[in-house]
C-alpha cells in the first residue's frame, strides 16, 4: 500500500464573470516511505495548490487523495486535521520561526498537541531534534540571532520532531546561499532517509531538484516526468523549469 495516492486530481477555481481556472488538472501521483520526489515548475504552474493537497490543507474539485489507503475526502476537517498534525512535515522557503521564541521553543511548537509521553517530553525531543541538526548549542538563540542557515535548520527540526511519515519541503532553499542550500538539501535528505519519510521537494531550481530519486515537472496544471540530469546537460546548471 501506497503511503499517498493521487489519482486524476483536479482543482478548479470559479471565477465570477469569467471562466473557471483550472489549476491542476488530472495529476497522478504514488509516493512510497522512503521515497524522494521533487517536483519543480514555473511560478503560476499550480505548485502551491499541489503542496496544500499533497498536505492535507486542502481538498481537490474531483479525483482522489488516499493516505495510508485512507480516503482523505471522506474525513471530516478535525479528522484530517489530526492526520496531518501527526504524519505531515512542512519546511517553507521563509522559515516561519516565531518571533520571541528561541530555537528550543520553535521546534517544541508542534509537540504542545501532541499526546501522552511526547508531550511531557517536549523540550526533552526538541533539544534531541536541534542536536540532530546540529544546533544544540543555539537552542536559547532568538531566530534574529541565527543565520540564515540555522534558521532553515530549526525549522527542519520542527518539522521532523513530530516524526512525520511525509515531509513537504517549499522552495527550501530558496532564501539561501547555493552553498548553505546544499548543505540544508543534505542534511534534509539524510535526516529523512533515517527516519523512513517520504520526501517531496517543490522547486523552481533543477539542481535541487536533481538531488531526489524521481523528478517530476507540473505546467499548466500537468504533472509528467521529467529527466533533470538533461536539462541540466543542455540548458547548463543554472537552469529553471
Amino acid at each position: 500500500m501506497s503511503l499517498l495516492e493521487l489519482g486524476g486530481v483536479t482543482r478548479t477555481v470559479e471565477l465570477p464573470d469569467d471562466e473557471p481556472l483550472h489549476i491542476l488538472r488530472g495529476v497522478d501521483l504514488r509516493l512510497e516511505v522512503g521515497d524522494h520526489v521533487s517536483i519543480v515548475g514555473r511560478s503560476g504552474s499550480g505548485k502551491s495548490t499541489l503542496l496544500n493537497i499533497l498536505g492535507l490543507l486542502d481538498n481537490p474539485t474531483s479525483g482522489t487523495v488516499l493516505f495510508d489507503g485512507v480516503d482523505v475526502r471522506s474525513l471530516s476537517s478535525r479528522r484530517r486535521d489530526l492526520m496531518r498534525g501527526a504524519d505531515v512535515g512542512f519546511i517553507f522557503q521563509q522559515f516561519n520561526l516565531l518571533q520571541g521564541r528561541t530555537a528550543l521553543e520553535n521546534v517544541m511548537l508542534p509537540l504542545l498537541y501532541a499526546r501522552g509521553r511526547d508531550f511531557w517530553r517536549r523540550g526533552e525531543l526538541a533539544l534531541a531534534m536541534l542536536d540532530r541538526v546540529g544546533l544544540a548549542a543555539r537552542a536559547s538563540s532568538m531566530p534574529e540571532k541565527l543565520s540564515g542557515g540555522e534558521q532553515q535548520r530549526v525549522a527542519i527540526a520542527r518539522a521532523l520532531v513530530r516524526r512525520p511519515r511525509l515531509i513537504l519541503a517549499d522552495e527550501p532553499t530558496g532564501a539561501l546561499d547555493v552553498e548553505t542550500g546544499a548543505t540544508v538539501m543534505a542534511l534534509l535528505d539524510e535526516v529523512a532517509e533515517d527516519s523512513g519519510a517520504a520526501l517531496v521537494t517543490i522547486t523552481h531550481d533543477v539542481n535541487v531538484a536533481a538531488l531526489a530519486r524521481q523528478h517530476y515537472r507540473l505546467d499548466r496544471g500537468v504533472l509528467s516526468p521529467v529527466d533533470v540530469q538533461r536539462v541540466i546537460a543542455v540548458a547548463g546548471a543554472g537552469a529553471t523549469l
